[in-house]
């Protein structure tokens, strides 16, 4: 994946070919531009072209250029959003910034406003919740407003993404070595052996994951579940202080290798968001058993929890194995509390 880089405006080639679309659908758009040379936007970059730009602002009480109005204590606006996609997992970069940036400000809502040709992207952000609600501008430039509630739960995993409810479901803990634990999730790559280490969320990580495994408990995962990710310990190091719990997700399906008529048609499914090579996928198809878990990337701990403090201060068994298995409530509450996981993020709902 390509990584996105945070930048001042003043920073950004305004000249750059990308801008030509945003100057013809909105008057005055460079003026607007030089003006926030000050502010930061996110930035992704192909061969030193941009292909994606992200602008997001906080707003308070009232949005009063849209219709109807937008009423709440903190409102999180998506001001210019665009992307040259090469496929879905781009535009899911980009909708996971927004959603971490939104859970960070504790924001009640957020909205973005969207030209009605620009089918893909609406299809995008309706995926992750966003709902149609008004409109904003008149004739040519009229453009649909699409709105999400920040904090209500509907039980459908993408729309509510990222709210973790934890009301009704299981929690597992899942093991997954280094070597693909740090494709699947950048910002946690270690290089330290200190007990807590406290790291940003990156901000090149798509929304869904696939993971690829053996272990015949993971069948009881269901739509829902949450699973807490374990890294296991690196070559040549103690797991007791290596071997750490990173992140939070919530499992949408887990399909048995049977289920597949064939290695294209299982490769097909999971290479799109799996960790795995196809040279990984051959192997664990050729394996047999195998089954691909396929996730939502919730949240990161903000503090990677050790093993010997997941066994000393959250009581999970030294003597079990640790490849899979349920979490009990309390014990799930205290790794996310030891965490720092983001509060607003889980929902007792």
């Amino acid at each position: 994946m390509n990584n996105i880089v945070h930048k001042l405006f003043e920073e950004i080639d305004l000249q750059d070919s990308f801008f030509q679309s945003l100057r013809d659908d909105y008057p005055g758009f460079d003026d607007w531009f030089r003006k926030k040379s000050r502010q930061d936007a996110f930035v992704q970059y192909e061969n030193h072209k941009i292909i994606g730009f992200l602008y997001l602002k906080v707003e308070k009480q009232l949005v009063d250029d849209v219709t109807p109005n937008i009423c709440a204590n903190k409102i999180l606006k998506v001001g210019t959003f665009k992307i040259e996609a090469h496929g879905t997992k781009m535009g899911e970069q980009f909708i996971k910034i927004i959603m971490d940036y939104a859970a960070n400000e504790n924001v009640d809502v957020c909205y973005v406003t969207i030209y009605e040709k620009h089918k893909s992207l609406i299809d995008l952000v309706q995926q992750f919740g966003f709902e149609f609600y008004g409109v904003k501008g008149e004739g040519k430039f009229q453009e649909n407003v699409y709105l999400k509630q920040m904090k209500r739960i509907t039980g459908d995993i993408n729309i509510d993404f990222p709210l973790i409810d934890i009301s009704n479901a299981k929690k597992y803990l899942l093991s997954i070595y280094p070597k693909y634990h740090s494709i699947m999730f950048p910002d946690s790559i270690l290089t330290t052996e200190n007990k807590n280490i406290i790291t940003d969320v990156s901000y090149t990580n798509s929304i869904h994951k696939i993971y690829v495994c053996t272990m015949e408990q993971v069948d009881e995962l269901k739509y829902g579940d949450i699973v807490v990710l374990y890294r296991t310990a690196e070559n040549g190091r103690s797991a007791e202080y290596s071997a750490v719990a990173t992140s939070v997700c919530v499992v949408e399906d887990v399909k048995k290798q049977n289920e597949f008529s064939s290695f294209d048609d299982f490769y097909k499914y999971a290479s799109k968001y799996s960790v795995f090579d196809q040279r990984d996928l051959h192997y664990w198809y050729n394996k047999g058993g195998c089954k691909a878990i396929k996730m939502t990337y919730n949240a990161a701990m903000k503090k990677r929890i050790v093993r010997h403090d997941l066994i000393e201060q959250i009581g999970l068994e030294r003597s079990k194995y640790w490849g899979f298995f349920e979490l009990t409530d309390e014990q799930f509450q205290k790794i996310v509390r030891m965490g720092n996981v983001n509060k607003t993020l889980i929902n007792k709902n």
